[in-house]
């Protein structure tokens, strides 16, 4: 299992390989070297959704124990980084970010609960713009188009339970009923994690219960982060030469975004990523070296932003426990 991810991505990269060969690799490379800068510029474009993804987050947090913006944000990049490039099932950026809250002298529970409640809020949100992608799809396609928006549309809203579920662990105590069964199977070695996972459920509930935070992460916050990726989109759209609509773009990432997290297994969405493009990019009348060429400006973003965020993340880990060593011996 330990061997899952690497595996995944060898074969999501022969997959993307395969897709760039069969249609035209010649045509691709021409798009982005046509491109040329604006593909860097368009990469850069990437800070917008990570300031209201840091802003959203901080939000989450008690304001006694609140990180400053900067380092929130520079948490948002580190956490992206992991997920984006590592075999970590899209979950390791979150493990990351919480040592290093908690090595920031956060609370273990503030920290964690905080993590929870906006993974819960991003997948809430990621369904709902993708319900509104689907709907844009459906209205502007033909009729055999319009049956697969239509599945596709119905797809996304059988997975509304889980909204009710999400409702249903706010109210059953899961880390702490996890951590329970833990400890007795381990004849209670663990005795001390039950009171902290109590704690996680607590802080999680808290939460939940501040409506107006909620309600403008999911509003407000995460609007805006939706609307910097597309923007993202359709800047890239633009310097590769195609005439894309802000909407159309907006499609293109709110689609993009439930297949990567429906593929977290596969590092960095490799060969997934790219079919995907291939396959929404197309129900919107762009062509495959186009798409391909919008992929290809996605993992550039990746490869500018996510290989310097490796390596502030090391430098994180090594910064902290200075800085402590430092105040200890005053």
């Amino acid at each position: 299992m330990k061997h899952l991810g690497s595996i995944a991505a060898l074969c999501g990269l022969a997959f993307a390989l395969w897709l760039v060969w069969r249609d035209h690799p010649a045509a691709v490379l021409q798009l982005l070297r046509g491109a040329g800068m604006g593909l860097v510029l368009a990469a850069l474009l990437h800070i917008l959704p990570m300031c209201a993804n840091a802003w959203d987050w901080r939000t989450l947090i008690r304001v006694r124990e609140r990180p400053s913006f900067p380092a929130m944000l520079r948490l948002v990049w580190i956490r992206e980084s992991v997920n984006g490039l590592l075999p970590v099932a899209r979950i390791g950026g979150e493990i990351v970010s919480f040592r290093l809250l908690v090595r920031a002298a956060m609370r273990p529970a503030t920290a964690a609960a905080s993590l929870v409640v906006d993974m819960q809020l991003t997948l809430v949100s990621q369904l709902l713009f993708a319900l509104v992608a689907a709907g844009y799809v459906l209205e502007h396609s033909s009729s055999d188009m319009a049956r697969f928006a239509g599945r596709l549309a119905w797809g996304i809203a059988a997975l509304a339970p889980v909204l009710v579920l999400f409702a249903l662990v706010h109210h059953a105590r899961p880390f702490e009923r996890a951590a329970r069964t833990l400890n007795r199977i381990t004849s209670g070695k663990v005795v001390d994690l039950v009171g902290t996972s109590a704690r996680i459920d607590q802080s999680i509930k808290l939460i939940w219960r501040q409506t107006g935070i909620v309600v403008r992460y999911l509003l407000i916050w995460q609007t805006l982060q939706c609307a910097g990726y597309a923007l993202e989109i359709w800047f890239a759209l633009h310097v590769i030469g195609a005439q894309a609509t802000f909407a159309q773009a907006f499609v293109i990432e709110a689609l993009i975004q439930l297949v990567s997290s429906a593929a977290f297994l596969v590092p960095g969405g490799l060969g997934v990523q790219e079919g995907g493009f291939v396959l929404i990019g197309g129900l919107l009348g762009f062509d495959a070296p186009t798409c391909l060429a919008l992929a290809g400006a996605r993992r550039v973003r990746d490869l500018l932003f996510y290989l310097p965020g490796l390596l502030a993340w090391q430098v994180a880990e090594y910064a902290l426990p200075s800085t402590r060593r430092v105040e200890g011996a005053d």
